[in-house]
């Protein structure tokens, strides 16, 4: 009984809302932590994304949750930025972080790049690489929070995971995207996007955060 109730304090010390972090200088929160507002369920599968705890829970079929603002006052139009944030994987699952993308109904999303969210999902893909583009093959911890911090600028994009660069690629002068996916090029869309990607997966995504750049 003992070891059982122990048990339950750290998982509920592992799950627990802490409070809403504030964002470094010169970042804009996405999420309040609270509720949805300011982001768009795809038209497909929408109980896949819950708020709990104060994290967005990303678990059920195929579906993708989209920001659509307003970014201070105007529509999303995220060319060059810093974005980052924190994550957290439960055994066996995947999910992604979508950048340069546009809101879609259904489907996966035709536009933008995909950083993965991976660790110990069957997909050799792991976290903090472009995926299909320049991935990552060595996995972080499940049921742990990390950080994926995501630089565009230009036509170079940077993935630093937990402080470590996973991601370093810049996109040729002649890139038409990877074959299947004409609409993963930089400047296809203007917002992000996270993923629920099956119901064996649950991604929990916290203090979104993004910093402009020029």
């Amino acid at each position: 009984m003992r070891i059982g109730f122990i048990a339950s304090l750290v998982c509920g010390a592992l799950f627990a809302a802490d409070p809403p972090l504030k964002p470094e200088k010169g970042f804009t929160a996405l999420f309040n932590g609270k509720d949805l507002t300011g982001w768009t369920k795809a038209k497909e599968n929408e109980d896949a994304f819950q708020v709990k705890d104060g994290a967005i829970v990303a678990n059920g079929k195929r579906s993708h949750l989209y920001f659509t603002g307003p970014f201070k006052g105007k529509a999303p139009a995220f060319k060059n930025f810093e974005l980052k944030v924190d994550v957290m994987t439960k055994e066996n699952s995947n999910g992604g972080i979508y950048f340069h993308t546009a809101y879609q109904e259904t489907n996966w999303p035709e536009k933008g790049f995909e950083v993965q969210v991976n660790n110990s999902h069957r997909d050799w893909k792991k976290s903090g690489g472009l995926y299909n583009v320049q991935d990552n093959k060595e996995p972080f911890k499940d049921n742990e929070w990390f950080t994926e911090h995501i630089i565009v600028k230009g036509g170079q994009v940077t993935v630093i995971v937990n402080g470590k660069k996973v991601t370093d690629w810049t996109q040729p002068a002649d890139w038409k995207g990877p074959q299947g996916n004409p609409g993963r090029v930089i400047g296809a869309g203007a917002t992000f996007a996270l993923q629920a990607h099956d119901p064996g997966s649950t991604i929990y995504y916290r203090n979104i955060r993004v910093k402009p750049l020029k």
